[in-house]
């Protein structure tokens, strides 16, 4: 599947914000081996670290794709969306 730029940037800002999460709920839950944490804390956890996990392996494989496809380096066009999105999000 053909991917657009403006896509790999909306599906890194997604990863981003998925990963913001995880880190969020480290950061209110502290180490696990610190203080045990709840079942319910545990599944919080498990599904938000596997839904990071899978958009940011999305992401890598649309990269490498659209790389591919446009006859880039794909270092290139990964520096290139992580640096769009990590810019303003465009309002509509």
């Amino acid at each position: 599947m053909a991917h657009t730029f403006d896509e790999l940037v909306e599906k890194q800002r997604a990863a981003n914000e998925a990963h913001a999460r995880v880190q969020e709920l480290r950061d209110t839950y502290g180490a696990p081996t610190a203080a045990p944490w709840t079942e319910e804390q545990h599944g919080t956890y498990e599904t938000a670290w596997r839904a990071w996990r899978d958009l940011a392996r999305d992401v890598q494989a649309s990269v490498t794709e659209y790389a591919k496809d446009e006859g880039k380096p794909r270092n290139e066009v990964e520096a290139d969306v992580k640096r769009a999105a990590d810019g303003p999000a465009s309002e509509e």
